[in-house]
């Protein structure tokens, strides 16, 4: 396995790469400290299988350098691995296609946690809280474990703490189909034609489904929905069923 590290900190990369290589015998990694760097390195070999990446460069930011990525190589997971927990920027992260956020101040056991998480087709988020919920320690797998493009940046759009639990939400199974769909970050064309039914259809039922979960945005969804399966709640199983 090759993993590609970018972080400006000589220590950190240094702590880094000695996490990743206790992951297995097989590891090779190789550390940059700039974006610019990181681009050619992937440029000279794409066939790395997972980026762990700092938002915090001198020569760009981590933002940027992250929906750069997405766009260029959107088949490679990313990990955010930054001094900030801030939920605002957890959301962005995974908002812009990360597969992982972990604080630098967590252990190096939880950052093996997430990275076999992520290796093995997950989502890992920390612990934060928005508004007045926690948020689970890591996506399982009760949510889908792809989510790309999912929405609009929920920080501060009035997101609703007090939801039903999925059983209550009055969801036709049509519908439930379309919310798993939307979990997994697909737009509306992908899930029409997976469903063999017209866009505007979809645009209906993804409306219905943001209804029901009293959320605004593809974003909210998601993490309304990993409140609703947290500790692997059995409510998304048995609405799926």
């Amino acid at each position: 396995m090759k993993v590609l590290l970018i972080d400006d900190h000589p220590l950190i990369l240094s702590a880094l790469r000695s996490v990743i290589r206790g992951l297995g015998d097989d590891m090779t990694v190789v550390g940059v400290a700039t974006a610019r760097e990181a681009r050619e390195a992937l440029k000279r070999d794409a066939a790395f299988d997972l980026v762990l990446l700092d938002l915090a460069l001198d020569d760009a930011d981590g933002f940027d350098v992250l929906a750069d990525f997405r766009k260029a190589w959107p088949s490679l997971p990313v990990v955010v691995v930054s001094a900030s927990d801030r939920a605002a920027d957890v959301i962005r992260a995974i908002d812009l296609g990360a597969m992982g956020f972990v604080p630098k101040r967590m252990s190096n056991d939880t950052l093996i946690e997430a990275l076999r998480l992520v290796m093995s087709g997950g989502v890992y988020v920390p612990p934060m809280t928005l508004g007045s919920e926690p948020l689970p320690a890591a996506y399982s797998e009760t949510v889908p474990s792809v989510m790309r493009r999912v929405g609009e940046v929920a920080a501060d759009s009035g997101y609703q703490s007090s939801l039903p639990s999925l059983d209550h939400l009055g969801l036709t199974p049509r519908q439930t189909e379309v919310l798993a769909l939307l979990l997994q970050g697909k737009p509306n064309k992908i899930i029409a034609r997976e469903l063999r039914v017209s866009v505007e259809t979809i645009k209906d039922h993804v409306a219905a489904v943001l209804r029901a979960l009293k959320v605004s945005s593809r974003t909210q969804a998601v993490l309304a929905v990993s409140q609703m399966t947290r500790e692997g709640s059995p409510a998304w199983r048995r609405s799926r069923a």
